[in-house]
């Protein structure tokens, strides 16, 4: 986050940078989740109609192949879709899988 910067309108911006999409709305927080590697990451969900096939991302530099002095751009995110949640499961890392079982218990009538 920016300095200052609401935790909420954060994650928004962060969205738009990674996938080009402005997102608003009523937002439901599903939490706060420390990830393996020791990232915490907060969480909320959304109801919206964004095209998966029409994101556009930013990229990232990095020294690529390892140790050869040359800086390569890659994409923050290469492609996107829309999964049922036990397809999702199986496909996004493991550290996740706990934010997809609050989604799941939530949105349940």
């Amino acid at each position: 986050m920016e300095q200052g910067e609401d935790a909420l309108e954060a994650a928004k911006r962060e969205v738009f940078e990674e996938v080009g999409s402005k997102i608003e709305g009523n937002f439901t927080w599903l939490g706060e989740y420390r990830q393996p590697g020791g990232k915490t990451v907060l969480v909320w969900s959304i109801e919206a109609d964004i095209d998966a096939d029409a994101i556009v991302s930013n990229s990232f530099q990095i020294e690529w192949p390892p140790r050869s002095g040359k800086m390569r751009a890659f994409p923050e995110v290469d492609r996107a879709g829309w999964f049922r949640l036990d397809e999702a499961e199986r496909k996004i890392l493991k550290g996740q899988q706990q934010v997809l079982l609050a989604f799941a218990t939530r949105r349940q009538p």
